[in-house]
């Protein structure tokens, strides 16, 4: 599977550590930076590129997946989620990681690199990275229409309220 990894300068140590492992385990990793520690450095366009990445890819039909993190893996949730087919979800326990596949179909895991020791971060995105969207037509029917949401600004079966400026 091919794995693209966007981080800040919080998970820049993280990101190195994870690239390895990932790769020991046979993974084709893709690190979209950053690559020398900056403190004041921006996580949004790290971000975005491992999840346009994985969207690029997917959509050649290459299996592909994302993990982005920083301090505490919400922004880096935020900016992934804003690229048109991501369905980014935050991980902080076994079952958020595994529901994120099975459920939701997530194809980007986000984590806070600060809010886990090293082994834990590893374990979830293992996890996350293992699991299989389990298919379930209550799951696919959601998914279409966030889908629907995402290309139309509705959900035809459920109309949902408009917003005004």
């Amino acid at each position: 599977m091919r794995v693209h990894l966007g981080t800040d300068h919080a998970g820049l140590d993280f990101s190195k550590h994870l690239k390895g492992h990932l790769e020991s385990r046979g993974h084709e990793v893709v690190d979209h930076g950053p690559t020398s520690y900056e403190p004041l450095d921006d996580y949004p366009s790290f971000c975005i590129d491992a999840a346009v990445g994985v969207v690029n890819d997917q959509a050649a039909g290459v299996v592909a997946l994302g993990v982005v993190f920083g301090g505490s893996g919400n922004g880096e949730q935020i900016a992934a989620n804003k690229v048109r087919g991501v369905r980014a979800a935050l991980i902080w326990n076994e079952a958020t990681a595994l529901l994120a596949r099975q459920h939701n179909d997530a194809n980007v895991c986000a984590i806070g690199a600060r809010q886990h020791t090293l082994e834990e971060a590893v374990r979830l995105i293992d996890l996350f990275l293992a699991e299989p969207f389990s298919g379930e037509e209550r799951h696919a029917r959601r998914i279409a229409q966030l889908a629907e949401y995402e290309s139309t600004g509705t959900i035809a079966a459920h109309p949902t309220d408009e917003l005004t400026a």
